[in-house]
């Protein structure tokens, strides 16, 4: 019955099309759909203006089976969440005297009077279903429409939930998920992570296209999504199944036939991201790797020793910003610096070399670059980078990165641990 549900959030209030205020609700929302095997197609902040709140939920209940709001139901005239979706439903609202009942009591409670505002929390569109909240004074509201139990097939599940995510987060994942744990059985989505470096989105995409395309055909089908980083692409398979032991063995060969199409590029099919990967290899080797860094100044290091027991493998790192302790701490020749300048490939194999034999691991990384903005020129513009690497043998590239000095920094370091991940498994 759950095949192919899908769900649409709506975060709703003003605020929240601000700076000053952030949507975590939808995040939390989808995290609950997902593990109930519900994909979220749809969603949207929506501010406190009942035309465009209209517009969405005609909008999100037209094409999605489960619609989800959170915010809307406070006491003041600019709270629209129950009166839009009621009316859109054509639903009336009726006075509920026992929420009404409780919020004197919690008002009470605090040695305070009800104000005559609050009345407005108590109106219910008819045939809904209130789900209580114990951490404030709006109730949330479950709506099943059209309310027949034969009309099962086009039957949407509306949850209109506070928006204080400590009144929200108890109640979608107490009441809304029990609910919609009846719908969706046993279906759950599959998912697979494949990570890629050194290529583009577009290049992956020319690669991969001709094999996901494919997956939409069949039953279930694969959705896939590109998704591209700094040096990186991510792939997210997604299968929307009940049976777990087919999904699985489905998304195995889809990431098998992947896999052979990246080739070298192909980093992870588990989702570990390059700097774990790295650090696998050179564990299984027992091999211990040192860092010389230029432009980065130690990020490549740094990126390393996040990932927990990379004390096993990292030995040491030592930026060498200066010509000077290019020449003192990594023994580059002086002359080869004057002759070829401090960012070239020369330099660059030689830092590697020289961080190898000074600490006498099994392999060194160096890095050298212009970050910018200034140091450029025509020759070696900004962005321009060497990387070498030296395990005995040596390899080195040059890179010519865009963007700013951030971004720069950022793709000489992954691109310095994925040459070194290539040299591993050469």
């Amino acid at each position: 019955m759950a095949d192919g549900l899908t769900a649409a959030v709506l975060a709703v209030g003003s605020e929240l099309l601000t700076p000053h205020k952030t949507d975590t609700n939808s995040l939390y929302v989808t995290k609950v759909l997902n593990d109930l095997g519900i994909a979220v197609a749809f969603k949207a902040i929506v501010g406190d203006d009942r035309a465009e709140l209209t517009s969405h939920v005609v909008h999100a209940l037209a094409r999605h089976r489960v619609l989800i709001l959170t915010g809307g139901l406070g006491p003041t005239d600019d709270d629209l969440t129950r009166e839009v979706v009621a009316a859109h439903l054509g639903l009336p609202l009726d006075e509920d005297p026992a929420i009404i009942e409780a919020m004197e009591r919690r008002f009470a409670a605090r040695g305070w009077k009800m104000p005559a505002v609050n009345r407005r929390q108590a109106m219910v569109p008819r045939g809904a279903t209130v789900l209580p909240n114990p951490h404030g004074t709006a109730p949330g509201l479950w709506i099943e429409h059209p309310p027949s139990h034969e009309a099962t097939g086009g039957k949407r599940y509306i949850a209109l939930l506070p928006g204080p995510p400590r009144e929200m987060m108890p109640m979608m994942d107490g009441d809304v998920r029990r609910r919609l744990e009846k719908i969706t059985g046993s279906v759950r989505l599959h998912r697979r992570l494949v990570r890629v470096a050194g290529k583009g989105e577009s290049m992956v995409e020319e690669i991969v296209q001709p094999i996901y395309s494919q997956w939409l055909n069949q039953s279930p089908p694969i959705v896939t999504t590109i998704l591209a980083g700094l040096g990186q692409v991510e792939l997210h398979l997604v299968m929307q199944s009940g049976d777990q032991a087919k999904a699985s063995q489905t998304l195995d060969a889809a990431v098998s036939d992947l896999a052979t199409a990246l080739g070298p590029d192909l980093v992870s099919t588990d989702g570990s991201v390059l700097e774990a990967v790295v650090g696998d290899l050179l564990r299984a080797r027992g091999w211990w790797v040192a860092f010389a860094e230029s432009c980065t100044g130690g990020l490549a290091t740094s990126r390393m020793t996040d990932v927990p027991g990379s004390s096993e493998y990292v030995e040491r790192s030592i930026v060498a910003y200066s010509n000077r302790a290019k020449i003192e701490l990594l023994d580059v020749p002086e002359a080869l610096i004057a002759e070829h300048g401090a960012v070239s490939e020369p330099v660059a194999a030689a830092m590697a070399a020289g961080i190898r034999k000074r600490t006498g691991v099994n392999v060194g990384v160096a890095i050298t670059g212009i970050a910018g903005p200034g140091g450029g020129s025509e020759q070696k513009p900004v962005g321009t980078v060497c990387i070498a690497v030296d395990g005995g043998e040596t390899r080195v590239r040059t890179f010519r990165f865009p963007g700013g000095r951030e971004m720069v920094k950022a793709m000489s370091a992954n691109w310095a641990i994925d040459l070194l991940r290539r040299y591993l498994i050469r």
